[in-house]
């Protein structure tokens, strides 16, 4: 299976401006430009984008992992903070808040556990070569 993006761009750095869009029109020309990337402007930006793909595939991974464990997974929240750094222009790290409702027959620990091991295993945790951490609230 292929996902594809397109992403145009016209224009200087700073200057500039562009569009993504994605195979499934979800994003359909959505501008992206130095504004929306550095500071604050109307659009997204890779980085925004690499936190929602995150957060989107963590959250998915949780509810599997408890499916696989014979749990029937509730509501579950996820936020990815993405730390980057405008000195360097590196990722530094992305930090996930995971929120829960209680899951029938699931402890604290034993969900967290699980957390766990969607944080590590997640597609888009694996294609990722910063630090990722976590913090789980459940409730």
């Amino acid at each position: 299976m292929k996902r594809t993006a397109h992403a145009h761009w016209n224009g200087t750095l700073q200057e500039g401006k562009g569009e993504i869009s994605t195979q499934s029109t979800v994003l359909n020309n959505t501008q992206y430009s130095f504004k929306t990337r550095f500071a604050d402007g109307v659009g997204t930006n890779p980085e925004e984008l690499i936190a929602a793909a995150h957060a989107g595939c963590f959250t998915m991974a949780v509810g599997a992992q408890l499916s696989q464990a014979g749990f029937i997974p509730g509501d579950l929240t996820t936020d990815a903070i993405l730390d980057l750094d405008m000195q360097a222009l590196t990722i530094n790290g992305i930090h996930l808040e995971l929120k829960a409702s209680v899951i029938e027959g699931v402890s604290e620990e034993k969900f967290k556990e699980i957390a766990e091991g969607a944080k590590a295993n997640c597609i888009v945790s694996k294609a990722l070569s910063v630090p990722i951490t976590l913090n789980v609230s459940y409730q």
